[in-house]
């Protein structure tokens, strides 16, 4: 049966690209049954974190606590204490990122895949928004359930889906066979205890997890998480028209910035609006963040404050098929994310951190340093306890420096680093990119003379 229309518990309304006014957004069932499942706090293990936690819309799905964005951006999990490794990325426009793929076996270049190293490549559900789904639920750092099983559990008993898993999946989609309800709270609150269940059950339980994970994607890649509605849409469909500054954003972008060599403006294949980005990976220098709380979470990372985020490189070092002749040529990279929605936020005053450990707290700061990475000096050695390049943001600026990369070998040498761009110019592109931030509504009767 083809599942029909429903709306959206989380009713928004969004303007998109080509229209003035968009219509009340609807949702499939299948992306209802996503949005419910990615904003479930009973789905960790404390029953206190949702995807929504770490990806929440209202700052262009990613990290909406300012107390961390100004250090180590990195999100704690379920369980107190405990913290991951990375910035959240945005759960916007992901859905569009290819499968990973060896493109040049010549140079190790890949392309697609999700989180920052790849390591999502979709492979497993033919999707790798929908692998990326899977990851948090059971990371001992993020939700933390011991199981996958607890997962579906949720999904197929909480009133709050009322039957809507069934809908979409079929209605022997939960015909498992659970234990007790007081021995799933207790199973399911632990950290180490698999759910007990027969060998055909935990195959149901295998199938539904996939189902939950793809329903999850179903929703991400949904018009409510995909709206294409910034003011740069609006532009490019005659309906508004950029500032000056704005507009010299866009051509510095374009041209000496050399930022839509990786954040691509072009059109999809089909006409689908540009994405702001190539999928690929790279190594652009970026510095630790010595406020990253994974130095500290010595039971997770024995290498303490020597810990270096590889990237890829560190993911492809895991694979059989990848790690002999393609693992060194990728350490350091990492995804080239989507711009869109890249300066969403609450508020001017909201700080939002970007890069993927989240070291730079504006967009100016990671527009400055793309433009002045070798010509600044790097900062010199630290005389105190802290290792030798763990600078802050604010103590580089202040010292008019740069620290040393946190890992050296592949930096991109050639698309960054020395763009000769004045101040003004580097203000210029800010501007432009605040342009991308959904929710922009032309208005009525203004025609493309709005600004």
């Amino acid at each position: 049966m083809k599942p029909r229309a429903v709306l959206s518990t989380a009713l928004m309304l969004t303007a998109s690209a080509g229209s003035l006014a968009a219509p009340p957004l609807t949702l499939t069932p299948m992306e209802q049954l996503g949005e419910l499942l990615f904003n479930d706090n009973q789905l960790s293990i404390n029953n206190n974190q949702s995807c929504a936690t770490c990806h929440a819309p209202r700052v262009g799905w990613t990290g909406p606590k300012p107390i961390i964005n100004r250090g180590g951006t990195v999100y704690e999990g379920s369980i107190h204490g405990r913290f991951g490794n990375r910035k959240p990325p945005s759960a916007a426009y992901a859905t569009t990122s290819p499968i990973l793929e060896l493109m040049d076996s010549g140079t190790g270049f890949f392309v697609g895949g999700n989180f920052w190293d790849g390591r999502a490549t979709g492979e497993k559900l033919g999707n790798p928004a929908a692998d990326q789904a899977q990851g948090p639920f059971l990371n001992p750092l993020e939700q933390a359930l011991p199981d996958a099983a607890c997962v579906v559990y949720q999904a197929c008993t909480a009133g709050r889906y009322q039957g809507l898993f069934q809908q979409v999946w079929g209605a022997d989609a939960c015909d498992i066979a659970w234990p007790r309800k007081q021995e799933m709270k207790t199973l399911c609150s632990s950290t180490d205890i698999a759910v007990p269940l027969s060998e055909a059950d935990r195959t149901k339980a295998n199938i539904a997890y996939d189902e939950v994970a793809l329903s999850i994607a179903a929703y991400e890649g949904s018009p409510l998480v995909n709206q294409f509605s910034s003011k740069y849409d609006a532009y490019v469909a005659g309906q508004a028209q950029l500032t000056a500054q704005e507009a010299e954003g866009l051509a510095l972008f374009q041209g000496q910035g050399n930022c839509a060599a990786c954040h691509t403006l072009d059109p999809g294949s089909d006409g689908e609006p540009a994405l702001l980005t190539d999928y690929t990976y790279d190594n652009l220098g970026m510095p630790k963040n010595p406020e990253n709380p994974f130095y500290t979470q010595t039971d997770f990372n024995t290498d303490g404050y020597d810990w270096v985020d590889e990237g890829l490189g560190g993911f492809l070092a895991t694979r059989e098929d990848y790690y002999a002749d393609y693992a060194d040529a990728n350490l350091g990279k990492h995804k080239v994310p989507t711009l869109r929605n890249v300066d969403l936020r609450p508020g001017q005053g909201f700080l939002k951190p970007y890069s993927h450990n989240g070291w730079f707290k504006s967009l100016k700061s990671i527009v400055h340093f793309y433009n002045t990475r070798d010509v600044l000096p790097l900062c010199p050695p630290r005389r105190d306890a802290r290792p030798v390049n763990s600078y802050t943001e604010a103590e580089a600026l202040s010292l008019g420096c740069w620290p040393e990369p946190e890992v050296a070998a592949n930096v991109n040498e050639t698309e960054v680093g020395n763009l000769g761009l004045t101040d003004e110019e580097e203000d210029a592109i800010v501007a432009f990119l605040t342009t991308l931030s959904d929710g922009y509504v032309p208005q009525r009767g203004k025609g493309p003379g709005n600004p």
